[in-house]
C-alpha cells in the first residue's frame, strides 16, 4: 500500500517517531488501530442504545411521563 502523507503531517510524524524512538509506519499502524476501536465502541453504544429503545420503551415512556 502507498501512502501520500502532506508535507507538515510528515515532518510533524519524523518529529514524534523521533521523540518515541520509532517508526513513522509504527505510528500510523497505531493511529489506524485507535480509529478502528473508536469505531467499534461508537458501534457498540449504538446497537446498545437501540436495545433499550427497543426492550424498554414502555418503561421510558412512563418515566418520560412521571
Amino acid at each position: 500500500m502507498n501512502l501520500r502523507v502532506p508535507e507538515d503531517l510528515d515532518h510533524r510524524l519524523d518529529v514524534l517517531a523521533a521523540e518515541e524512538h520509532t517508526s513513522k509506519s509504527a505510528l500510523l499502524l497505531q493511529g489506524a488501530e485507535l480509529i478502528l476501536q473508536r469505531h467499534g465502541r461508537r458501534r457498540e453504544i449504538n446497537e446498545g442504545l437501540n436495545f433499550v429503545m427497543s426492550h424498554d420503551a414502555e418503561l421510558l415512556k412512563r418515566l418520560e411521563d412521571a
